[in-house]
């Protein structure tokens, strides 16, 4: 019987639909396309939300000293010079008015004594410039852009996984999935498409990630052709829940830190002291009695070292609960409570408030949290043009998590909101401009919407006795968890992918039982596909990088390499296989350059072991 697939046409098909996707789909429109947006939950459910603090952006509402120059070097500094350095810049130069568009479509913001929108500190930042919305800064603009598509009339198609690009030779003619509600079959055809899929955390076990991070988007692009780079650079958030075990991995804002909050460990001491590289000292307070001094000194609270880049707070962390100093929980501890009033709190971070007190009977005005590391964001990804997010792949352009280069090896807090408007943006000028040249443009191969129908029904059609994909999901979690975590070695990386290749093996076998309607284990079946290629990227550029850089720590490689620091870590898939490669980073213009001022020097220099392996007495 010949298997009924839904189709639909359209210049610009947009997959994924938090920031970086609205605000993609927004411009393609606003172009001219007819544009369609697919999500593969609800239209709203986006890790976007998740992004509590706040949108970074030099407004200079605060600290009139700040520029997109001061920006600029904040983001290649937090991102250790691995940054595409022109992403960096349009990246600063924009978010300003990006920021101020969003405001004009009627996101209400924070605001200062007069009238401006108030802006916060936030780790890596020289200036407090995260324009926020108390700690719901990203359900704020996933409302605002969601009200402003709707406003447009773009098509939205929710509750639609999409599984293959289609290609004609070597560009993009569409896409194919399902609904996830039925089980019917969609093939849409598109003259550009735009990525927005966001990264791929449910391959660890404790991440701050929900179920729709599977890597879908990687995947795709990596079997459509394109590259992908620095997949080994993965982000551990140094601040999530660590109890209850229901909750573990729930993130817990930097907001808390940027407004007072501590870490402290078992011993009543804030340890962050004893973590600060020699490269952050002349920018950072000393002492604790310095620091809370400073407390009370708006001008220099921003320079306390509990709001270092996030790889520093992580390895931080991770080394005290090493040294026996933790939570009893596994965590540290994180005060606020002791820094600021009841009042202050509830007003400045009433999700926290709530979170805590509800899914860990917390009161966060009373007492201190418990905090670990949670695996939150990935800087690697799909490589990107910096001026159009185009992709290697013609017609393909991907903007937001899902696309690497902006930040480098370790993304600043704020900057993930500030890029998803600034590089969805001109991903949907791109595609849009794409789809306008396209005179010649072919439909989909009817032979490869039948290869792509084939794999996405095989997990019904294998023999009745097969493998459980909640029991390999779990499996591939604890292998990343305790393998490819904080801190890696080449032993622990090699155990990894032989750990994939014998999973990979066994999930091509999983079987299904049941109708497609409401199947969830059918979608973890194929999701599990896309996470093991994305598990397996990433442990063969950890492998490849032997240094420890960022968000990627080799305590038997611990030195931060120079001759790494201008390179990217390439993979491709050429005939079934990935390959990776070492390609040249293109050094900034002198202008840029010489805004860097010290810092390209400093890439030299060694990690401290004690963040590496253990703290000092």
């Amino acid at each position: 019987m010949t298997e009924t697939i839904d189709r639909h046409e359209y210049d610009v098909v947009v997959i994924g639909a938090g920031g970086a996707g609205i605000r993609a789909a927004i411009e393609a429109s606003a172009q001219g396309a007819r544009t369609a947006l697919v999500c593969k939950s609800l239209f709203g459910k986006a890790h976007t939300v998740m992004a509590e603090g706040g949108i970074a952006a030099a407004l200079r509402n605060v600290w009139k000293e700040d520029s997109w120059e001061v920006h600029f070097r904040d983001t290649m500094r937090g991102g250790k010079l691995l940054n595409n350095w022109r992403m960096a810049q349009l990246h600063a130069q924009e978010a300003p008015d990006r920021v101020l568009e969003l405001e004009e479509w009627g996101a209400l913001f924070d605001r200062t004594e007069d009238g401006l929108i108030l802006q916060r500190d936030f780790g890596g930042h020289r200036y407090a410039r995260l324009a926020h919305v108390g700690d719901r800064t990203g359900l704020e603009m996933i409302r605002t852009l969601q009200n402003h598509a709707v406003h447009k009339g773009i098509d939205v198609h929710m509750e639609c996984t999409i599984r293959r690009l289609l290609t004609d030779g070597d560009a993009v003619t569409g896409c194919t999935g399902y609904w996830r509600g039925t089980g019917q079959l969609v093939a849409f055809g598109a003259k550009a498409i735009v990525l927005a899929t966001g990264g791929f955390g449910k391959a660890w076990k404790i991440t701050s990630n929900s179920w729709e991070y599977t890597g879908d988007g990687i995947a795709m692009a990596l079997d459509a052709g394109a590259d992908l780079i620095d997949m080994e650079m993965t982000q551990f958030h140094p601040t999530g829940m660590v109890w209850p075990p229901s909750v573990r991995g729930i993130l817990v804002t930097e907001g808390v830190r940027g407004d007072g909050g501590t870490l402290v460990n078992s011993l009543g001491r804030r340890f962050m002291f004893d973590y600060i590289p020699d490269f952050f000292r002349k920018d950072t307070a000393l002492t604790e009695d310095e620091a809370d001094r400073w407390y009370t000194d708006k001008a220099n609270n921003r320079r306390t070292p509990d709001l270092l880049p996030r790889d520093e707070v992580a390895r931080a962390i991770n080394a005290e609960v090493k040294a026996g100093r933790g939570s009893p929980h596994g965590g540290v501890f994180l005060d606020i409570a002791s820094r600021r009033d009841a009042d202050y709190i509830r007003r400045r971070l009433p999700s926290m408030y709530h979170q805590f007190k509800e899914l860990a009977d917390v009161d966060i005005t009373a007492s201190a949290m418990e905090v670990g590391p949670t695996l939150h964001y990935l800087m690697g990804g799909v490589r990107v043009e910096a001026d159009t997010a185009a992709t290697t792949v013609p017609g393909l352009f991907a903007a937001g998590e899902v696309a690497a280069g902006m930040h480098g090896a370790n993304r600043l807090g704020g900057n993930s909101l500030s890029d998803l408007l600034v590089f969805g943006r001109r991903a949907g000028l791109g595609a849009a401009a794409h789809a306008a040249s396209q005179r010649s443009w072919r439909r989909p191969d009817e032979a490869q919407v039948a290869l792509s129908t084939r794999e996405i029904l095989a997990p019904f059609e294998r023999p009745e006795v097969g493998e459980d994909p909640y029991q390999l999901h779990g499996l591939l979690q604890r292998t990343m968890q305790a393998n490819a975590g904080i801190i890696r070695t080449e032993d622990e990386l090699t155990r990894v992918l032989a750990d994939i290749g014998k999973l990979r093996a066994r999930a091509l076998k999983v079987r299904v039982s049941g109708g497609r309607t409401y199947n969830p284990a059918w979608h973890l079946a194929l999701d599990l596909l896309s996470m093991l290629t994305c598990a397996e990227a990433t442990a063969l550029a950890a492998l490849r990088r032997t240094e420890s850089r960022g968000g990627h720590t080799r305590s038997d490689f611990p030195a931060t390499d120079l001759a790494w620091g201008s390179k990217n870590v390439v993979t491709r898939r050429r005939d079934g296989v990935l390959v990776l490669t070492d390609e040249p980073i293109p050094a900034p213009p002198d202008d840029l350059h010489r805004l860097l001022g010290d810092d390209a020097p400093e890439q030299a220099r060694v990690e401290p072991e004690l963040v590496i392996e253990a703290a000092r007495s």
